[in-house]
């Protein structure tokens, strides 16, 4: 049986790889001879909104259901008030969650900036990352007993 510690270090992991792996579909999509380049700007969005998340879950702040990523830098100021005002760019990471996903008159999205929303989702995650980085060098906490 897991400890509470343990499940939370878990989904800490669980959100990093799930956020890195949308890093990774975005520089794919890159690679490919496209017209419109949103769908980097998605992956982008998602990878960002992931790691912040990630550090909502390791100091036991409620992760709303939101692709909202001012929300979700509000939420990590008071733990890293440096790292949300460091992560403000970022915010022009939101409307690839949700309004670039459905039809409408936005403009197309072109490779270069594809590359600068992979960029931005590169800058909070290395934030995210020096944040936690003394909990991750820790390990996973012993389970009970050791």
């Amino acid at each position: 049986m897991r400890t509470p510690e343990q499940v939370r270090w878990d989904f800490v992991q669980q959100w990093l790889a799930k956020a890195e792996q949308d890093l990774r579909a975005g520089r794919v999509i890159l690679q490919a001879d496209l017209e419109d380049f949103e769908t980097v700007g998605f992956h982008a969005q998602q990878a960002a909104e992931k790691f912040l998340k990630a550090l909502l879950v390791r100091h036991q702040i409620e992760v709303p259901k939101t692709h909202n990523i001012p929300h979700l830098r509000g939420l990590v100021a008071p733990v890293d008030s440096a790292l949300a005002d460091r992560s403000a760019p970022v915010d022009a990471l939101t409307p690839f969650g949700v309004e670039y996903r459905y039809p409408g008159d936005l403009p197309p999205v072109s490779r270069e900036q594809g590359m600068s929303a992979i960029r931005l989702a590169e800058h909070v995650r290395d934030g995210v990352l020096a944040h936690l980085r003394a909990y991750l060098e820790g390990g996973r906490p012993p389970g009970p007993g050791g």
